[in-house]
């Protein structure tokens, strides 16, 4: 079982900034893909972003430029910075973990959440 523990969310004003961390259970984190993704209340959960366990990272369209993600094997932690937030950022946000499990010819992917933190921007 992974835990995940996503921290930093809250209210910003239109052009700050904010650093959501997720801290994960386990010893192998080394070896998760990570990411984020946002959710509107009636709307479908949306990847923002995310990093392989090899470091190589990917972004939605709408925060490329704005939207950092970056991993620390050591600290067991995932971190997205957002800059030059917008009202439209506001969201719910949540981290997702994908453990590799080892099968019979290949590999099957385990996916884990977080419990979200709310981002709010608004003046």
């Amino acid at each position: 079982q992974v835990q995940l523990v996503e921290s930093g969310g809250g209210l910003v004003q239109p052009g700050g900034s904010l650093r959501l961390s997720c801290a994960t259970s386990g010893s192998i984190f080394s070896i998760y893909n990570m990411a984020w993704y946002r959710q509107i209340p009636g709307k479908q959960r949306e990847l923002v972003a995310a990093i392989t366990n090899g470091g190589t990272t990917n972004y939605a369209d709408s925060v490329k430029g704005r939207f950092t993600i970056s991993r620390d094997n050591a600290k067991n932690t995932v971190y997205l910075q957002m800059d030059s937030l917008k009202p439209e950022n506001t969201a719910v946000y949540y981290c997702n973990a994908k453990k590799p499990i080892p099968i019979l010819g290949g590999r099957l992917w385990a996916d884990y959440w977080g419990q979200g933190t709310q981002v709010t921007v608004s003046s």
